[in-house]
């Protein structure tokens, strides 16, 4: 499946086609509109104050409750914009958000209003888009878990450990566990470290700061031998393809990511045994891939969301018609830290990349 967003965060609606949906797959528009009911930003004090219903319409590609092999399309619309809180910013880019590199790649035509096309409003989309994808994999018994791992140094419990044997790295966390993530507000799976990391965001949100976090995914499920070494059939590049197209997400780290760094080869490598007569890792350092390939074990990668870059602390800018440097303050509503919503978009960024891996 290939998909097209659409759409302004200001503009009348937002959407996307989706591409390749297999014909006949019976389409639960509940399972999507609950998707993005995770997405949104509900009640909690520390998201955005911008609410929005977020209900999803199909136009094209499914006929009698069935998709039709058709592209799909599903459209959103908008109707709670400030518009008037993003004057400031028209010619003066916000630091590290992508209006300054918009501005130029637009030739200076682009729509400012709530970031755009950049806006992390674009997400809703990607989640319908990650919605139907799901149930697509499931066909197949693939089901894909995320849950926020990181947030300013106060960590959740891990989905495996990555250097200890005596671990099941075949199972991720208890059924109930991973079946309770999508119904929380909080996406963990220590409702206790959870408490802290909300706590910790309305703090740097009374101070007129933002964070950053990493959030961990588990595509469990796929089957071993999918993918290739070489470029474009690679499983760790498809991911990461879908993955960075998440606006705010900068680095991926499969398996132990960024600690292999401080391991020696006995501690980072995954040991082989027989179970039930199937060949199975002790550990899953690699991630569920070797050689650009599935290795039958979880698909396990952790990505890492930069701070939100509109705070209420004033920042340096320029003013892009004078060329004089100017001191920006920056108004409107904005998350202090993405990572609560941002789990379903993860997981739907996720979903679609495993329906390359698999061909569907």
């Amino acid at each position: 499946m290939k998909y097209t967003i659409f759409g302004e965060s200001h503009g009348p609606a937002i959407g996307v086609v989706l591409e390749g949906v297999p014909a006949g797959l019976e389409l639960d528009l509940k399972a999507v509109q609950a998707e993005l009911d995770r997405r949104a930003p509900g009640k909690d004090p520390t998201a955005t104050a911008r609410k929005e219903s977020d209900t999803v319409h199909v136009l094209s590609g499914v006929f009698e409750g069935k998709t039709t092999g058709a592209p799909l399309c599903m459209v959103i619309q908008n109707s709670d914009q400030h518009s008037g809180d993003y004057g400031s910013i028209r010619y003066t880019p916000r630091p590290s958000h992508g209006d300054y590199a918009g501005f130029v790649a637009s030739k200076g035509c682009l729509d400012y209003r709530g970031g755009g096309h950049f806006s992390g409003r674009l997400t809703a989309p990607l989640v319908a888009a990650g919605a139907v994808a799901k149930q697509a994999l499931a066909q197949h018994g693939v089901g894909v878990w995320a849950h926020i791992a990181n947030i300013d140094s106060i960590w959740d419990d891990a989905f495996i450990s990555f250097t200890e044997e005596d671990d099941d790295c075949t199972q991720i966390a208890p059924p109930e566990d991973l079946e309770a993530l999508p119904r929380k507000e909080f996406p963990v799976l220590n409702d206790a470290a959870g408490e802290r990391m909300r706590a910790h965001i309305l703090e740097v949100k009374a101070e007129g700061d933002s964070l950053g976090a990493d959030i961990e995914c588990a595509v469990v499920g796929l089957p071993a031998g999918l993918g290739a070494p070489d470029f474009g059939r690679n499983v760790e590049g498809i991911f990461s393809q879908y993955l960075f197209a998440v606006p705010a997400v900068k680095a991926v780290g499969f398996g132990a990511g960024f600690l292999f760094s401080q391991l020696r080869g006995s501690e980072a490598n995954d040991p082989f045994e027989v179970r039930g007569g199937k060949v199975i890792t002790k550990r899953n350092n690699a991630g569920g891939i070797n050689g650009g390939i599935t290795n039958g074990m979880p698909v396990l990668f952790t990505v890492t969301l930069r701070p939100t870059p509109s705070i209420a602390l004033p920042q340096e800018s320029v003013d892009l018609r004078t060329g004089e440097e100017v001191e920006l303050e920056i108004k409107g509503r904005h998350d202090p830290c993405i990572a609560p919503r941002a789990v379903p978009v993860i997981e739907a960024a996720a979903a679609l990349a495993a329906c390359e891996v698999m061909g569907l």
